[in-house]
């Protein structure tokens, strides 16, 4: 299978559901201003509307979409349970629950941070993350969303919160929030996919990456990943 992917963008998040699970993927960078990926190929015509994650399986069948890719990746897994579970159950819908509200209340507006066209409402977007950060915060149920169990939900949770440094949020007026980026970032697995991704840690104590040239933009400066 091939990834379709950006480093530090929504596609952590299946790049470490399969780390998580040890699924056999190769990742292959897009190029946003050319829509060119590394291998050669037009990304648009894998995935018209541009943007990563797309998942392009075996047989040539794309899938596109995050939270699907990574349940999908989950259910393709003989330990996959782990990270979602079993179709049918709350348990399973608990998870994607907070899947379809990752991707809606704090993935989406998110992004608008990083388009000039939203720069007139950026106080209004903020205010709107503060207060779903709020109720997140509130709802957590142990070290992850759900308890002690690592999700895809999770992996999703901490590819988004990892932008709140380049969106003036800090996560430590959320003690869980905080406590959650440390302990996901120390999973080894997830650490993979950071060194994968040649991401770098910086401020906070280390628990949010991101690439050097974004880094270097902005006058910050970050250490490599360590195992």
């Amino acid at each position: 299978m091939k990834l379709y992917m950006r480093a530090a963008a929504c596609s952590l998040s299946p790049h470490i559901v399969c780390r998580e699970l040890g699924i056999d993927v190769e990742l292959i960078i897009v190029d946003p201003a050319t829509h060119r990926a590394e291998n050669g190929n037009d990304y648009l015509s894998i995935n018209g509307n541009g943007y990563v994650p797309a998942l392009v399986l075996d047989d040539g069948k794309v899938l596109t979409e995050g939270p699907v890719i990574a349940q999908f990746l989950a259910d393709s897994a003989v330990e996959g349970t782990s990270m979602l579970p079993a179709a049918g159950t709350f348990e399973r819908s608990q998870v994607q629950s907070y899947l379809n509200f990752i991707a809606s209340e704090l993935h989406k507006p998110m992004v608008m941070f990083f388009d000039a066209a939203y720069a007139g409402v950026h106080e209004q977007i903020h205010a709107l993350l503060v207060k779903r950060l709020e109720w997140l915060s509130s709802h957590m149920k142990g070290p992850y969303l759900t308890g002690e169990n690592f999700t895809v939900a999770d992996a999703y949770l901490f590819v988004c919160l990892n932008w709140s440094p380049w969106l003036t949020i800090d996560l430590r007026q959320w003690p869980m929030l905080s406590a959650f980026m440390k302990q996901v970032g120390e999973r080894p697995r997830v650490r993979e996919a950071l060194r994968a991704e040649q991401l770098l840690a910086f401020e906070q104590d280390g628990v949010f990456f991101a690439p050097e040239v974004y880094l270097a933009a902005a006058n910050r400066t970050g250490t490599p990943v360590l195992p």
